[in-house]
């Protein structure tokens, strides 16, 4: 299992940092990152969503993060690609992949937030061919010589895209995944699966279980072939600390309001009838368990959440690995809390949890 970072670069008001000290804060933290044993950090694309999340132009961010960084890798997830020009994709990607020395992961998805459809004048009903086809044309940057494509969506003959990417035969690709579907469409693609903070652990368990069986549907039972990736990718808030009691005190006000503020930004996907978006929908049983009543005790019993000391983090970390589970992306502090904490409980996980965890995996 590998040990990732995620960052929403939240900027909740009980914390009373600014934006722009959450994002200095957030570089130093993986500056920080980089002289200890995690993967890869991984950075959001959202828009129009304040204090939940100010990560609107993460490829910036991340560029940012090339030049304080030198081994740790670089997630650009997930990219939203019904709102953007897939050539203009490729072109970013292909920046961020050579300024980091060939460390880019690329994460894609539809995104689900209708006030960005409707801002970027997107229909959701398109969201996946869209998504498809932009990952098509993205796919086909790789490639040497000039680009020509010719879709519903997008049309074009004989591009000469620069630049390239620098690693071969490209940046591990990953797929957002939350309904079975999404995982099918994972596994159909080759692309590893990546899960989101929103969905209870018994739910993603059985999703691992039919992405497995879907990769062997659609890619046989061999190895992934070069610039596939049949790894599952879950994002769990995490707060490690000596003692486990403290962890719980200093979790509950920062854990509890970012999941409410995540219920409520996946609330509009959940009362509309949006086509393409049936999943959401049919989650919304679990809003009423989930909304006023969300507290650390649940999202701990959700599997939503890690808190405690090293050896309770130990032990739960081990049970998504034993599930399946390739890189747990470790929102530490659930991205609302102040650095110090973070960064001491960075350091800690690197050395009591991580070592155990993490096993022999061989490198992307």
């Amino acid at each position: 299992m590998k040990c990732d970072l995620f960052y929403e670069l939240s900027v909740p008001p009980f914390a009373q940092r600014t934006e722009a000290q959450v994002f200095t804060d957030t570089l130093d933290e993986l500056a920080l990152a980089d002289t200890l044993d995690f993967a890869t950090a991984w950075v959001v694309e959202h828009h129009f969503m304040p204090e939940y999340s100010h990560s609107s132009a993460p490829e910036m961010f991340l560029a940012a993060a090339t030049q304080r960084t030198n081994r740790l890798r670089l997630g650009h997830a997930i990219v939203p690609l019904p709102y953007h020009h897939p050539v203009r994709v490729a072109e970013r990607l292909a920046t961020l992949d050579i300024l980091s020395g060939g460390r880019a992961e690329f994460g894609f998805g539809r995104g689900f937030s209708p006030a960005e459809y409707a801002t970027f004048n997107v229909d959701m009903a398109d969201s996946r061919s869209l998504t498809e086809e932009a990952l098509a044309v993205v796919r086909q940057s790789f490639q040497a010589g000039p680009l020509s494509f010719q879709g519903r969506h997008f049309n074009y003959d004989t591009l000469d895209l620069v630049p390239r990417v620098l690693q071969r035969p490209h940046p591990p690709l990953w797929s957002a995944a939350v309904s079975p579907e999404s995982f099918e469409l994972a596994a159909r693609l080759g692309v590893g699966a990546l899960v989101g903070p929103f969905k209870p652990w018994f739910m993603v368990r059985e999703d691992i279980r039919h992405y497995r069986e879907a990769w062997r549907t659609h890619q046989g039972e061999n190895p992934p072939a070069p610039g596939q990736n049949n790894r599952v990718a879950m994002t769990v808030g995490i707060l490690c600390l000596e003692d486990g009691a403290r962890a719980r005190r200093e979790a509950k006000e920062p854990f509890e309001w970012f999941y409410r503020r995540l219920l409520g930004q996946t609330r509009p996907v959940l009362e509309k009838l949006y086509d393409s978006y049936e999943y959401y929908r049919r989650m919304g049983r679990f809003r009423g368990l989930m909304d006023h009543a969300i507290n650390l005790k649940l999202l701990d019993t959700l599997g939503m959440a890690v808190v405690g000391d090293p050896e309770h983090c130990t032990k739960r970390l081990l049970a998504l690995k034993e599930a399946g589970v390739d890189h747990v992306l470790c929102a530490f502090g659930a991205g609302a809390m102040e650095t110090g904490t973070v960064r001491e409980s960075m350091e800690l996980f690197s050395r009591e949890v991580l070592p155990r965890v993490a096993g022999s995996d061989p490198e992307p």
